[in-house]
């Protein structure tokens, strides 16, 4: 287990409950006691770091190493029923956005999101979930095939954003991604977006259009990156936790500004704390939100996610 910086203090505490146990093994010393003393203030500490997470510890923890990514949650939500689909019918398979057909119980549902690499080798596999136009063309192609066979659209969103490079902008990334935008508006199939890691800039909302739109607790969802503002507004990158704080990024300010529907809550240290539990809480509030939609004719079910998306934001003419 990977601890960040703020997380040190709990690292020590664990690490002496680790030892008293060792010690209560090897040897006939009741320690009992002392071991129950010290999760009590392990359990504590916890609880402290975090209910007062900053947003730049938020999103620390949205890129913790240890943190599930896409493909974790479809394997296992889905199970075995998972079927990858490949390719844009156009230039090629794009390995940072992947999509697929999964059941959960009985309901089938077209599953699409930016898959991050474990390690060197498959991040860069990966193009570390930085999709290029292919990518988008292949959710989109996904998604249109979901809308012809009636099929819901489960989207994950976790990327740093669309990959910047000359050879996408030559392909177009940033018609890919305003043409998903558009299409999104208009599929007839329930849309349920859930951001589990980062959903930064057009990148994310490339394929975050959705009838519902929720946030892992440890998530963040913004224009740009704390780095990235902190770059442009500094010149410098010192400045990241400031930017942080101002960018609104966090879950609980999206609720707070009605850019999200729902806060999914995590286990305590985060989605990697209880991959498991996670998963569950996942899989039940694409069920429930599911729910909701599924009876909605597909006239109402467009009208009401353009309404949504044109109450956004304020303006002044």
């Amino acid at each position: 287990m990977e601890y960040l910086e703020f997380e040190l203090p709990i690292k020590d505490l664990e690490q002496q409950l680790q030892k008293c146990k060792v010690i209560g093994e090897e040897s006939d010393v009741d320690v009992s006691e002392t071991c129950a003393q010290i999760e009590k203030k392990l359990t504590d500490t916890k609880k402290e770091i975090y209910k007062n997470l900053s947003p730049w510890q938020r999103v620390q923890l949205s890129r913790h190493p240890d943190r599930p990514y896409t493909l974790d949650y479809i394997r296992a939500i889905c199970g075995d029923s998972f079927l990858e689909l490949h390719g844009d019918r156009s230039f090629k398979d794009d390995k940072a956005m992947i999509g697929g057909l999964g059941k959960i119980g009985d309901q089938s549902f077209m599953f699409i999101g930016q898959q991050k690499g474990y390690n060197t080798k498959t991040r860069q596999y990966r193009n570390f979930g930085m999709a290029n136009p292919e990518g988008y063309r292949k959710a989109l192609r996904l998604m249109k095939s979901a809308e012809k066979f009636g099929i819901p659209v489960v989207t994950l969103l976790d990327t740093p954003g669309a990959y910047p490079g000359l050879e996408a902008e030559e392909r177009g990334q940033g018609e890919a991604i305003a043409r998903n935008i558009l299409e999104m508006i208009r599929l007839k199939v329930p849309v349920i977006t859930i951001v589990i890691g980062e959903g930064a800039s057009g990148g994310a909302l490339g394929i975050g259009v959705g009838d519902r739109v929720l946030m892992l607790e440890n998530t963040w969802y913004s224009v740009i990156s704390p780095e990235s503002c902190s770059s442009i507004l500094w010149h410098s990158w010192e400045y990241k936790e400031q930017a942080a704080k101002a960018l609104k990024l966090t879950a609980s300010d999206m609720k707070k500004l009605k850019l999200v529907d729902e806060i999914i809550k995590e286990p305590l240290g985060g989605a990697h704390r209880n991959r498991e539990k996670t998963f569950k809480t996942v899989s039940n509030a694409i069920l429930k939100n599911y729910e909701a939609l599924k009876n909605l004719s597909p006239k109402d079910l467009v009208s009401q996610r353009m309404e949504k998306y044109v109450q956004m934001g304020v303006y002044k003419g």
